[in-house]
């Protein structure tokens, strides 16, 4: 099964992202969220920071699929996950579901190397995601996540895809 170069585009993207992030002391941290009364075991506060292991983890791993994509003199052409993210931007409402989203779209990703000794790099940084997206998924109940999800379908479809592919459209 041969990977799908786009794929790769985005990973070292969510890496690069990652390790700038963690090098310049910023560190995605998620705003306190407003917890429904029957999300038990939220802990949104613990995820201020990495630990050194784990950046240095993250780096190590963007550091080897970035050889990868040179190895391979892969280019990513497309353009179309190589915009900056400001969470700050977003409303407060908006920034944990922004964070699981990316969390998702990259744990998706770095689950499908299918390398063996990059896999061995990369089992680290997954496994620090995991537990990131399930700490901020226990903050919000089955139900508002799902109506949340439908929400947002709506507007990926209405306005987010439009945004992408004409993007002089976006205000």
């Amino acid at each position: 099964m041969k990977p799908d170069p786009a794929g790769g585009c985005v990973l070292l993207l969510l890496l690069l992202l990652c390790t700038v992030q963690t090098r310049s002391g910023e560190v995605p941290v998620p705003r306190p969220l407003s917890v429904s009364p029957d999300a038990r075991g939220c802990h949104v506060a613990q995820l201020q920071s990495l630990s050194l292991e784990e950046r240095q983890a993250f780096k190590t791993a963007k550091e080897a699929l970035e050889e990868r994509r040179l190895l391979k003199d892969s280019t990513c052409n497309s353009g179309l996950f190589f915009r900056a993210w400001d969470l700050g931007k977003l409303q407060v409402w908006e920034r944990p579901m922004a964070l699981q989203a990316e969390l998702s779209l990259t744990l998706k990703v770095l689950a499908s190397v299918t390398d063996q000794a990059l896999w061995g790099i990369v089992k680290q940084p997954i496994h620090t995601l995991r537990h990131i997206h399930a700490q901020l998924r226990a903050c919000e109940s089955p139900g508002c996540l799902q109506a949340s999800v439908t929400f947002n379908l709506f507007r990926l479809l209405t306005r987010d895809l439009r945004c992408v592919a004409r993007p002089d459209l976006c205000a």
